[in-house]
């Protein structure tokens, strides 16, 4: 028991980051460079990428531009925050209505990534006011209802059932948790807003698995598989690493025993090659979140199940290089969650770059 203490402990105490090899520094710049000249080029005349009526896929290129800070992307930058702008509802919230769509115009998944990427792009000097009004609107859709979804977050507040999910409730914890300063910017008597934490971690951890082959992993949500088919909960890759940043934003620890079993789980799957438990599926997102969780985690290498340890960064990076297309997109063959969009999933690979060259 010791030494498998000693080893989790280990991945996260040497801190700063390993730098990349020469090689794989330069060949990532490249990869980074032609990544953001197909955005910059692929633009639509509003500002937007893809599809205009979910702000939040343009409000993920968005971000990754300003991770960059890159001066070539400016423009494109500017562009694209003004579109997010325009979409802003007389309700806070930053999205498109489509009456009749199941799920609606998804209002807290592209509100909490436009929330997160104007407020990354410098939006509280020149926007506060849509940034407050965001805020407003992410706290509002938190359930607050007793039972299985009560301090989590779903698609849309106006949906007629309850409904959430840790990848919706991921987001907006990051998004609350990092534009948490524009707060000081709310007009004096005004209460200040903000989601209930207390809730929202009971919600986190009780997607974590405790016990048996899946302990330390997380499931995307609870609910019961349908009747027949065969289905059955199950941690993957992508809600493992979404569950641990989910864990930190709630202000775990790092040493924290639940924490330590989330490591455990991802020492135990690693992989580069797929998003394990989903293949293919959602591999750009796994890839980005993968990112972001090991980052904020301070994890400098992954020790993993056999006892070795993984430098991430270096084989993030040659993972993204060795995937990139001829026209500096990345492409996923699986759609299921919208990754065929070069747009969503250059976007995705870009916010990982970033964070592998910081």
């Amino acid at each position: 028991m010791k030494k498998v203490l000693f080893a989790v402990l280990a991945c996260v105490m040497a801190w700063p980051a390993l730098a990349l090899t020469a090689e794989t520094q330069a060949a990532a710049k490249a990869a980074l460079d032609k990544g953001f000249a197909y955005l910059r080029t692929t633009q639509q005349a509003d500002g937007s990428w893809s599809d205009r009526r979910f702000p939040g896929l343009s409000a993920l290129a968005l971000w990754a531009m300003a991770s960059a800070k890159d001066t070539r992307n400016a423009e494109a930058a500017a562009k694209a925050t003004a579109y997010i702008v325009s979409c802003a509802q007389p309700d806070g919230g930053i999205y498109v209505p489509i009456p009749g769509r199941r799920g609606g115009g998804l209002g807290n998944y592209n509100t909490c990534l436009c929330l997160t990427a104007l407020h990354a792009a410098g939006g509280k000097a020149k926007h506060a006011d849509v940034l407050l009004a965001a805020r407003a609107y992410v706290a509002s859709t938190q359930v607050e209802t007793e039972g299985l979804h009560e301090g989590g977050f779903g698609y849309d507040k106006s949906s007629p059932r309850a409904y959430t999910d840790l990848n919706n409730t991921f987001y907006a914890l990051e998004a609350m948790r990092r534009t948490e300063d524009v707060e000081e910017l709310r007009p004096a008597g005004e209460k200040r807003v903000d989601v209930d934490w207390e809730k929202a971690r009971a919600y986190v951890l009780a997607m974590q698995e405790t016990e048996g082959p899946d302990a330390g992993g997380f499931v995307y949500n609870r609910e019961t598989p349908r009747a027949g088919s065969g289905e059955t909960l199950r941690s993957y890759g992508s809600m493992t690493y979404a569950g641990l940043l989910a864990m930190l934003h709630c202000k775990l620890s790092r040493e924290d025993p639940r924490v330590r079993s989330t490591y455990q789980w991802l020492g135990r799957h690693w992989s580069l090659e797929e998003n394990p438990g989903q293949g293919n599926q959602g591999l750009y997102f796994y890839y980005d979140v993968l990112a972001r969780a090991l980052d904020a985690a301070q994890v400098r290498t992954l020790t993993l199940a056999d006892g070795s340890a993984v430098d991430w960064r270096e084989e993030l990076a040659k993972a993204l290089v060795a995937r990139q297309r001829a026209d500096g997109a990345w492409v996923n063959a699986s759609n299921r969650f919208w990754e065929a969009d070069p747009a969503l999933s250059t976007s995705y690979a870009l916010l990982a770059l970033t964070l592998v060259l910081k």
